[in-house]
This record gives C-alpha cells, structure tokens and sequence, in this order.
C-alpha cells in the first residue's frame, strides 16, 4: 500500500512521506497527516522477540512507504546506535508500581533525541529520492529539548543547515548551555525576548513567507521544519510505545491482547499524538492520559471542548511544557471531525484570529480515549520526593507531572491495566528543580551558592546514577552562540546566517 499525506486544512494539497517530510508544514500551513492510519502487520508476540530497531522498521516502513525497506533500515540502523548508552535504546523500568518509559538515554539526554536522532538520515534520503538540488534548512523553536536534539542531529550534516530559535529566560540553564555551545559550521542558536508559543509562531510565519521562500530558493535554500509538525518526526515516536508493550509481552507481564494505560507529559501534544497513532495502528491501549503542568490549556480543552490560549503563560520548573499552543493538537481535531479539512481550517482561524475554539459534541464523543490532568509545581516537587522514597528512583520534573497525573487517575480509577509512563528526559538536564524537590525531605546541604552543573555531582551521589557524558562535557565547553534578538527580527537573523 502507498500511503499518502494531506494537509488538515485543504486535503487538495498531498504528498508521499519522503515529500512530507522535506516540507515540514504543508504549503497553506496546515499539519501532514496520512490518508489512513496502518495497522500493525506483525503479531506482537512476534514483535516482542525483536530489538528496538527491528520493532522501529516493522512500525515505519508501514507509514514511509515510499522509502525502500534498505533505505528504512538504513537510517534506523544509523539512527539508533552507541549515541545511546543502552542497547535497548527505550529502556523500561517498573519503579513504585508503574512502568517508566525512559527515552532519554541518547546524545541529548532527552526524548527528542528518540525522533531527532533519525530525522537527519530520513530527509537527506528524501532529498535525494526527490532529487533536490537545493541546501535543506531547518528552522526550529524550542522549549529546551527539541532545539539540541535537533542540533545535535543535524550538525555537519551535508547538505544542511540548521537555525534554532528559544526562549531567552523560557529554559533550564543546562538546556540553554547544551545549545549555546554546540559545534558545527551549518549550526546557528539565537534567543529570542518572549515565551515558547511566539518563537513557534515567528517559525509558522517564516515557513509562511512565500517571498521570502522564494527569496531563498532562488538562492539556492528549500526551508524544513525539526519540530514535531514534521512527520518525520512523528512516525518514529510511534515505535517507542509499540516496543514498549512488547517489552511487557516479552516480560511476561502481559500476554498479547491485554491492555495498559500511557501517561506522557506534554506540552506541543506530538508525544502523546504518537502514542495515539499506536493505539489506532492496533496497539491494545486503555486510556491515554494527558498531563499538563500550570499551563493546563489542554487540561481544559480536554474537560471543557473549548481551546483558548488566552490565559497568563507561567514559566514552571518543567520548562519543556511551558506551551499555550499545542500545534499537534491540530492533528487530533482533523481525525475527531472525520478528517474534515474545512472544518479544522475554520477552528485554527480562529484560533489565530480569536485565541480559540470550541469543538462540537459530536467531536467531544470522539476523546473518550483520553484523560486529562494536571500537576502544579508543589505536586510535582511532592511527586519527584514520593518516587524516591517509595524505589530510590529519581526523575525529572516533566515526568514527575506525569507521575503526579498518573497517580491522580489510577486512584480514581477502577483501571487495573499496567501503567507506563513517559519518561521524556534525565533528571541530570533539571538538577536544581529535581534537588529543590528533593531537599524537603533529605538532607542535601546548601544549594543557592552552586551552579547547576556542579549541583550534578550532588544528584550523582544521591541518585547513585553517573552524571551523563552530555552533561560532562559541558563543564569545559565554550559558548558558540550568544544572539539573542526580538521576535520580528528572527526573518533577519535567518538571512544573516545564510548570507
């Protein structure tokens, strides 16, 4: 079967995976989605003999099927190897009576390395199968994790360069030092003055210039996305939560068929969009539970139908979901009115014009899969402190709101299904937070008058977990990339770097 992918807001406009995947964001601004979602076509008994990139290729090569099975494996052997520090590359741990899906032992020490690890290996393939003669550009806005990840993918890379745009003040100061002093001659890093959800925006608004497109072609760039509106960045997120029910099927927790619950921390919602499409791919998934932090625009949305952004943005010690626009919610909203393009246009225009929507209840019926909840800053502190007590285990604050959320509903729940939970980075990118949480109740000494890097020494001896090379080998690295401009002036700062 080839599989095709249309933009949610006009299905005219279609493009095989390699084509999806060179643009980004569809030409009128719309999100690729594929014309239908796959089913699994290996049992998963079957699967749960294989390795993590054997399960990846069995996943992919049904939603990338204009590449060849040695081009697919190709990448994915490329992608998944000694960056990662473990061979089961999503390892799964059962740590106080849940399961942690821990998708943070790659280069970056973060989920994002799980896609962005592959994504460089999918689109210079697909630049070649499309015989693109132009320099790939990727421009990218991050909240923390995806700007490194995406950066530390693509650096050197040939055939590419890579701009990524953060938040000055919107980012833990290991995240902000892991980007600023990354190598590579293609690589560009610049704050902006203001939050997440404008640096996303001011990217939207480039890939929507089509003079300054033109601009750039005629010069011999083609702009792309690394964020997770690229569904080469999607597709791969989908194989971590089908390996990790056939890890439990290996394990003997399960046998094939029954069911578990997912809670995924999110922010952008793409992570949990990818948990999404595995359950509708045939993947025996209860209910997926949705956490959010004090930026709770999706817990909302999802108790009320109605999306609105316009509320005050709080900056949280788990940065990678301070988001009030979650691009990838566009996603759902297509499939939930019956992959209607011109009513998913109609509600993200007024979300641009009005800051919100208001789904139907006839769409409403269609959520029943999803549960949402939220965790404000102390029930995260609590939550890291609880799961250290209970195993000796440490996690960071993303995953502790999705821990704090998953504890909220298995315990007004009658759900007796295994849970897992997304563990989307090391607690080594958040020490201070992850510390703070922990000195209520241990006794850890004064923190105010160190650093964050040399805090890591004092997570190492408590957590007994060796500090990560990603983190090592910052201490000594220097600052590469010292922008920072105003968010009208990020078209200019993309210029300047390809002059």
């Amino acid at each position: 079967m080839s599989l095709k992918y249309v933009s949610t807001r006009n299905r005219d406009i279609s493009a095989t995976a390699s084509e999806a995947i060179l643009q980004g964001l569809a030409s009128d601004g719309g999100l690729f989605v594929p014309t239908e979602i796959p089913r699994l076509d290996v049992s998963l008994d079957t699967l749960a003999g294989y390795s993590y990139q054997r399960v990846a290729f069995e996943v992919m090569k049904l939603f990338l099927t204009d590449f060849s099975d040695d081009e697919l494996m190709s990448c994915i052997n490329a992608a998944y190897d000694k960056k990662f520090d473990t061979p089961a590359i999503a390892p799964l741990k059962k740590e106080a009576g849940v399961y942690y899906l821990e998708l943070f032992h790659g280069a970056t020490i973060a989920f994002k390395d799980m896609a962005l690890s592959i994504l460089p290996h999918l689109m210079t393939t697909a630049a070649k199968k499309n015989n693109v003669k132009e320099e790939i550009v990727i421009l990218t806005a991050t909240s923390g994790d995806t700007g490194k990840a995406a950066l530390a993918g693509f650096a050197d890379v040939p055939g590419t360069r890579i701009v990524v745009f953060y938040p000055k003040d919107g980012v833990s100061p290991i995240q902000e030092r892991q980007m600023v002093t990354q190598k590579g001659g293609n690589t560009r890093v610049i704050a902006i003055r203001g939050n997440f959800d404008q640096a996303q925006t001011g990217v939207k608004q480039i890939f929507g210039d089509d003079a300054l497109k033109d601009e750039l072609k005629s010069r011999g760039y083609i702009l792309s996305s690394a964020n997770s509106i690229n569904i080469g960045r999607l597709v791969p997120q989908i194989c971590y939560y089908v390996y990790a029910y056939t890890r439990l099927v290996a394990e003997k927790v399960i046998t094939p068929g029954d069911t578990v619950d997912v809670t995924v921390p999110t922010g952008n919602f793409g992570n949990i969009l990818a948990c999404y499409y595995a359950k509708q791919m045939g993947l025996p998934i209860g209910k997926l539970v949705c956490a959010s932090n004090e930026n709770k625009v999706l817990y909302d949305f999802f108790g009320t139908g109605v999306y609105d952004k316009n509320r005050e943005f709080v900056l949280t010690t788990s940065p990678s979901m301070d988001i009030l626009i979650s691009s990838n919610l566009e996603r759902l909203i297509y499939h939930i009115t019956g992959d209607d393009d011109k009513k998913t246009a109609k509600f993200m225009e007024q979300l641009s014009s009005t800051g919100k929507y208001e789904i139907t209840e006839e769409m409403r019926s269609h959520l029943t899969d999803f549960y949402g909840g939220f965790a404000n800053e102390n029930a995260t502190a609590e939550e890291i402190s609880r799961v250290f007590h209970a195993s000796g285990y440490v996690i960071d604050t993303h995953t502790a709101v999705a821990s704090a959320v998953s504890l909220k509903y298995r315990e007004g729940s009658s759900a007796k299904s295994p849970m897992i939970i997304a563990s989307t980075a090391s607690p080594y990118k958040f020490t201070r937070y992850v510390l703070e949480a922990l000195a209520k109740s241990e006794d850890i000494g004064r923190l105010n008058d160190k650093s964050d890097l040399e805090l890591t020494k004092k997570l190492e001896s408590i957590s007994g977990v060796a500090i990560p090379n990603a983190v090592l080998e910052l201490f000594d690295a220097p600052v590469l990339h010292d922008i920072v401009c105003d968010v009208d002036g990020m078209p200019d700062e993309v210029k300047e770097f390809l002059n």
